[in-house]
C-alpha cells in the first residue's frame, strides 16, 4: 500500500507489481488522454489515480450504516455502557511495538 503522504506523482513513480488490462472506446480513450494531458500526467497514472480514489470512496461508503429506531437505541445503550478493562489487551497495548507505525 502507498503512504498518505506520496502524492500522485510519486505514487506513478513507485514500482508496480501487477498488470491491469482494460478496454475502452474511442472516445472514453481520448477523453482520458485529453484529462490526463490536461493534468499534465501519463495516462496509466491519471487513470490508477482516478481509479484508487473512485474505489476508496466506494469502500468509504461501506462504513456507513442505518439503523432503525429499536436497533440505534441498541446501539446506543451499547456505547453509554461503562468500559470493560481486560487486562490482557491493555497489557498487549503497553508493550512498545513498531505494529501501528506502519
Amino acid at each position: 500500500m502507498v503512504s498518505d503522504n506520496a502524492n500522485p506523482e510519486q505514487e506513478a513513480q513507485l514500482a508496480r507489481e501487477t498488470r491491469l488490462n482494460l478496454r475502452a472506446s474511442a472516445r472514453q480513450n481520448t477523453l482520458i488522454r485529453l484529462a490526463a494531458q490536461a493534468k499534465n500526467t501519463t495516462v496509466t497514472a491519471f487513470i490508477l489515480d482516478s481509479a484508487s480514489r473512485a474505489a476508496e470512496q466506494v469502500l468509504a461508503d461501506r462504513r456507513w450504516f442505518l439503523l432503525d429506531e429499536s436497533a440505534w437505541a441498541s446501539f446506543e445503550d451499547s456505547l453509554e455502557r461503562p468500559a470493560v478493562i481486560k487486562p490482557r489487551l491493555a497489557e498487549l497495548i503497553s508493550k512498545e511495538s513498531d505494529i501501528f507505525d506502519s
